[in-house]
């Protein structure tokens, strides 16, 4: 009878499952760099990917864009690190950004659409909080969504560590 009370209880927990960001397939995108080479998550299949969703203009995300790189010197290329931008930022900011910042991680184009799946952007829930990284494991599962402050150096850690095993 426990045994029946328990698969009934996981079977109707699903719907709520699939509703949170932990645990969900990471959506499908293919976005261009600053080259305009298309970049596919179909193509990190295998790695663990942090996505970097961010401004140029934004404090916060300049500490976070510092945090990444240090993630990426790590773990080198067991993962796979990108950033998304969105407008207004365009090819020109983006390019300072990363001459200011040295940053390496290819910086990817969105109209708002990547942005929006991945962050589960809805007229219920209108906000996009920057900076926001998001860690999907090497099946394309979202393990770990940081927001804001949370995106450290040691929780991304935290993290990837488990992911890699």
């Amino acid at each position: 009878m426990l045994h029946i009370a328990v698969t009934v209880l996981l079977v109707l927990s699903l719907p709520l499952a699939a509703q949170t960001p932990f645990g969900r397939r990471a959506p499908g995108f293919s976005l261009p760099d600053l080259q305009l080479k298309q970049h596919d998550l179909q193509d990190y299949r295998g790695k663990v990917v942090v996505i970097d969703f961010m401004k140029t203009d934004c404090p916060k995300c300049q500490e976070v864009t510092k945090t990444i790189e240090a993630v990426k010197t790590k773990y080198g290329d067991k993962i796979q690190a990108l950033s998304v931008v969105n407008l207004p930022d365009n090819q020109t900011t983006v390019s300072r950004y990363i001459a200011a910042h040295k940053a390496t991680t290819p910086f990817l184009f969105d109209c708002g659409q990547m942005t929006a799946s991945y962050l589960q952007i809805t007229p219920k829930n209108p906000t996009v909080h920057l900076p926001h990284v998001i860690v999907i494991d090497k099946n394309g599962m979202i393990r770990r969504d940081l927001a804001e402050d949370a995106a450290t150096v040691q929780n991304i850690s935290a993290a990837i560590e488990p992911l890699l095993k």
